[in-house]
């Protein structure tokens, strides 16, 4: 239904989770290099159990060659913190890419100026969700609206 896209993800832990999240929504997973972490690292592989075999999953070797693999008429939603727009005011459509940011810095500035960017919000004193969360959050609204 969506594309789910990690940029230079950070924490092994949390891409773990986010594959199992991607498994469970039949969502495609898409990896940008460079990452905070070994490929396979076994924290990664342990967060994501037994659901690797399921996952459909590209890894990208930078933010050059991930852009030049995006479909031109691909829409991206940027999530981030910093944004305006609530993720409930977007309407998402089937084949969407929703693209998350590391987890110490999220996204950079010329990133988030060049797709529409989203926030989560949270009304409780917390600066930002972690990034699975984050991802399950976003994604599951996705899929929530496409199946209506």
């Amino acid at each position: 239904m969506v594309r789910i896209v990690l940029f230079e993800p950070e924490i092994p832990q949390n891409t773990g989770n986010v594959a199992r999240t991607a498994v469970a929504l039949s969502a495609e997973l898409h990896l940008v290099r460079p990452f905070g972490f070994r490929w396979g690292d076994p924290r990664m592989r342990r967060a994501g159990l037994d659901y690797w075999k399921h996952l459909r999953y590209v890894l990208h070797d930078s933010w050059e060659a991930f852009l030049r693999a995006l479909p031109e008429d691909a829409r991206v939603f940027a999530f981030s913190a910093h944004a305006e727009r609530s993720l409930y005011s977007a309407r998402f459509q089937k084949g969407d890419w929703l693209l998350f940011g590391p987890e110490t810095r999220g996204l950079p500035p010329e990133v988030l100026a060049r797709f529409p960017a989203l926030k989560i919000p949270t009304p409780g004193p917390v600066r930002s969700l972690n990034l699975a969360v984050a991802v399950g959050v976003a994604a599951f609204e996705a899929c929530r609206q496409i199946a209506e």
